[in-house]
C-alpha cells in the first residue's frame, strides 16, 4: 500500500480545522513530545496503544510540516538516501552493550 503523505497532511489540516484546532507550531512541538512520551510509558509498562500513540506523533508531525511549508515525504526520501550512505563504527558501552558511533567524513561531518 502505498501513500501519499500531502494528502493525509491536507486530511489532517482539515481535520484541524473542522475540530477548531489552532494551527500554533510551539503547541504542536510540545504535543508532539508529550504523545512520544505516552508511547513511551505505555511500552514502558508493556501496556497496549503504543502504535496509536505514534499514530498521533505522525499525526502532529505531518500537520506541522504542512504549516511550515516543508515536503515531509521529500525529505524523508532525501534523509533515508542520507543514512545509507553514513558510515558507523561499533563499539561497546560501559555495561558492555553494543552501540553504534557514527563516523564524520568530509561530506557528511
Amino acid at each position: 500500500m502505498s501513500i501519499d503523505l500531502k494528502k493525509l497532511q491536507k486530511k489532517i489540516i482539515a481535520n484541524r480545522k473542522e475540530k477548531g484546532f489552532s494551527n500554533d507550531v510551539i503547541q504542536d512541538f510540545c504535543r508532539t513530545y508529550e504523545e512520544l512520551s505516552e508511547a513511551f510509558s505505555k511500552y514502558d509498562r508493556g501496556q497496549d496503544g503504543v502504535a496509536e500513540e505514534f499514530a498521533d506523533v505522525i499525526i502532529f508531525l505531518l500537520g506541522m510540516s504542512y504549516n511550515l511549508g516543508f515536503d515531509l515525504e521529500k525529505e524523508l526520501a532525501a534523509k533515508i538516501e542520507k543514512n545509507k550512505k553514513r558510515q558507523y563504527k561499533k563499539v561497546k558501552s560501559i555495561d558492555g552493550k553494543d552501540i553504534f558511533l557514527r563516523i564524520k567524513t568530509p561530506e557528511d561531518p
